[in-house]
């Protein structure tokens, strides 16, 4: 049973699921054979893009997991006697099928008090960077991931467990082929990395003219676009100022790259308003996930000021266009009544990132930290506003 019972129904907009090997391999045409394995390494099992092992996530079998919630501590009072990240993760446990099955985590969800949740996949913010000199491989491992999310948790289970196909840019025409396939099956939200989009002639802003046709099929069929923090690409940046090579590895400390953390959204969400796609298609209903809000505040004051310098350069206010399309699910450890003083109230989403350990290990508990707001506004955040954006 649930902590306690709450007198308005719980949506949570960040929800995982563990996959199994075969994920992305199995409806993986056959011309692109081993261009993802499970290899042994001393023992262990790692995953290996085209040869090139990846320590992006150490355990990608999933077996073994860290407990949900594991890291709450760490996020409320920080880590001031210095432990190492073992010893915040604390003992692992064995996968459950509630991680990897859709019947039994809705009887896990109603255990919890969630009512319905997004879904999203973790393996797949791995694929796109370590594949993005090969625009059609990324198109092929999407729609094979797509095709076993799909069989496996299906995208509307229930109506209440909402599994987030994954959509990839590089070659229009089968982003938007990949997006009717994911609607036509129940898709009522899609992932889409924050990040230049991989191509033939090099990267580029999905927010360009370019992606234009992509971005009205989005509004046309209504879905929800989630931007959830994933692998942007961004370590290189890093490992300019570093000196070396070492690709993103989120579980490895890191304090320059900390400080840094939030700049592949940031990037994102203002090349959305900056290069016009939000003005093009001010309907475009836009979810960030999973980072944060701190960043928030800072981008809003730096559009402002560009706005005030260069008017002619937007179409209209960008503050208010980040207003109007962006919405914020934050950090439980952040404020989120402040946070809804900036975009407003009806744009902030719980979400709990269950069963990561980052997230919370009772997610009915993010509710503790809304003291600042009134009961409609909470109810609103708990799961009113998603249901709005999911529903129609």
């Amino acid at each position: 049973m649930p902590s306690r019972d709450l007198a308005y129904p719980l949506f949570d907009a960040d929800n995982h699921l563990y996959e199994t090997q075969e994920a992305l391999t199995r409806y993986l045409p056959k011309e692109y054979d081993g261009a993802i394995e499970y290899v042994n390494v001393r023992g262990r099992t790692k995953i290996a893009i085209r040869g090139q092992i990846s320590e992006y996530i150490p355990n990608p079998t999933f077996d073994v997991v860290a407990r949900p919630g594991a890291m709450e501590e760490y996020f409320r009072v920080g880590n001031p006697h210095g432990k190492t990240r073992r010893e915040i993760f604390g003992e692992p446990m064995r996968s459950v099928p509630a991680f990897r099955e859709p019947a039994p985590r809705l009887a896990l969800m109603d255990d919890l008090g969630i009512r319905r949740s997004l879904m999203f996949p973790t393996l797949a913010s791995l694929i796109e960077e370590r594949m993005k000199d090969d625009p059609e491989l990324i198109h092929a491992v999407v729609h094979a991931l797509n095709q076993w999310l799909h069989e496996t948790w299906g995208f509307a289970y229930k109506d209440r467990i909402f599994t987030v196909p994954v959509i990839t840019l590089p070659i229009v025409g089968k982003a938007i082929d990949e997006l009717n396939w994911v609607v036509e099956r129940g898709a009522r939200a899609i992932l889409i990395r924050p990040a230049p989009v991989p191509g033939f002639g090099g990267t580029r802003s999905f927010a360009l003219e370019e992606f234009d046709p992509f971005w009205k099929r989005v509004v046309e069929t209504g879905v929800l676009v989630a931007f959830h923090s994933s692998d942007s690409g961004y370590a290189h940046y890093a490992n300019d100022w570093e000196g070396n090579r070492r690709e993103f590895l989120p579980f490895k400390p890191n304090a320059f790259r900390q400080v840094n953390e939030w700049r592949p959204i940031e990037d994102a969400v203002s090349s959305l308003i900056c290069h016009g796609a939000l003005s093009r298609f001010p309907e475009l209903k836009v979810a960030v996930i999973e980072n944060g809000a701190s960043w928030v505040l800072p981008v809003l004051d730096r559009l402002a000021d560009v706005y005030k310098k260069m008017p002619h350069e937007f179409r209209e206010d960008p503050v208010q266009v980040f207003r109007r399309n962006i919405h914020i699910s934050p950090f439980w450890e952040e404020d989120m009544a402040a946070l809804g003083d900036l975009i407003g109230i009806e744009r902030v989403l719980f979400g709990s990132d269950y069963p990561h350990p980052e997230g919370l290990a009772d997610p009915v508990t993010y509710v503790d930290h809304l003291v600042k707001l009134t009961e409609e506004d909470k109810a609103k955040v708990m799961g009113g506003n998603l249901a709005r954006l999911i529903d129609g």
